[in-house]
């Protein structure tokens, strides 16, 4: 197959998978990383190679680089609207929906369309776009994302008014994050490729400051990993997907040690975005009769403590500690085990047990890798 078969079949393949329009989404952390800039070299790439495609919307902000890529596109004439004293441009949704083009593109989707319109915002348009067969192309800034606003207030100081629900990057086919370092965008910034010169150091001054910038950047980058990990997971066979990490937290009835390891374990969960558990064994010794009430109560306090930070607790009764924790670790399909680092003493004990050397050769044959937590 050529290179133009190739990219002819990609676009045919997204486009044929159901009624509905693919949907495509570049995102980034700010104005001027490159989204429209990328969302137009994918337009000519696609005219190349035969596919229908049109500009229903692109907004160039006077940037030279950004308005070149926009000569030689076919373009659907914007719409135009008289509204306080000014004439205004709008995407004309009903010409799109009447040529119904294979792919347009649409810049600007968290646009709040001029009252009158048929929709409130854009992101309303192009679901009418999509739900018409027509495939879009699109664009937004993280912090135009519904759920992280409060966030990027915290970051900027800025409340963002025009925002998408989250449902739209869920319902995408494809989520491409454009990223660039904080130097490299503020160096865009200083060259003029962002904004006219009269506004450099006023952005300078506010927004585009380095700390900002790399925060808007994580968000950016985890958001897109999200994404990703949702496609895998509805769209990759489960016996091809890489193995999901399940954490399990070993616990006693030490309180200082259990926390330490409760919380450890929730942290390492939440990097892994893993499901986890805390496992509390109580051995014939340890029944209800036999251990200090501050030792139960420590074990309440820390069974609930593991709670709150998301875990499933696991309460078994069993003679062998080492017997329960691999028949725990089989049953939830754990991948880690984590517990704490025992005393000295303690560690020459279970290392002369056959027992430890079972539960060593049990999880190392199921792929289960054991963490001593400090």
């Amino acid at each position: 197959m050529t290179e133009k078969e190739h990219t002819v079949q990609h676009y045919l393949n997204l486009a044929n998978r159901s009624g509905r329009g693919k949907f495509k989404i570049y995102i980034g952390m700010s104005a001027g990383v490159g989204k429209t800039y990328r969302m137009l070299q994918e337009a000519h790439a696609m005219l190349r190679n035969g596919i229908n495609v049109q500009i229903g919307y692109v907004e160039t902000h006077g940037r030279v680089e950004t308005q070149a890529l926009v000569e030689g596109l076919p373009a659907i004439p914007r719409r135009q609207v008289f509204y306080k004293g000014k004439m205004l441009d709008e995407m004309d949704v009903s010409t799109i929906l009447l040529l119904a083009p294979e792919w347009v593109v649409v810049d600007e989707l968290a646009h709040t369309n001029i009252p009158g319109s048929k929709n409130e915002k854009r992101w309303q348009d192009v679901l009418d776009l999509l739900n018409a067969g027509i495939n879009v192309i699109s664009a937004i800034n993280i912090q135009h994302i519904e759920s992280i606003n409060q966030e990027v207030k915290y970051i900027t100081g800025v409340e963002v008014q025009e925002r998408v629900p989250d449902s739209m990057l869920q319902i995408a086919d494809e989520v491409v994050n454009i990223d660039l370092t904080a130097d490299e965008l503020i160096t865009r910034l200083k060259e003029g490729k962002i904004y006219d010169q009269s506004k450099v150091d006023t952005a300078l001054r506010n927004f585009f400051q380095a700390d900002k910038i790399l925060q808007l950047r994580e968000l950016a980058l985890k958001e897109v990993a999200t994404q990703v990990e949702r496609k895998v997971e509805t769209e990759v066979p489960r016996s091809q997907q890489m193995r999901h990490e399940n954490f399990m937290a070993c616990i006693s009835t030490n309180d200082e040690v259990a926390r330490k390891v409760i919380r450890k374990t929730a942290r390492l969960a939440a990097y892994y975005h893993a499901d986890w558990y805390v496992l509390y064994v109580q051995t014939p010794r340890e029944s209800v009769d036999k251990i200090p009430l501050a030792a139960q109560r420590h074990l309440i306090n820390n069974l609930k403590l593991a709670t709150e930070l998301g875990a499933e607790v696991v309460q078994e009764h069993h003679a062998s500690i080492s017997e329960a924790i691999i028949n725990v670790a089989l049953e939830k399909q754990i991948t880690t085990v984590c517990i704490g680092k025992p005393h000295i003493s303690l560690f020459r004990i279970i290392l002369r047990t056959n027992l430890f050397n079972q539960l060593l050769k049990t999880l190392s044959s199921n792929d289960i890798d054991l963490i001593i937590l400090s």
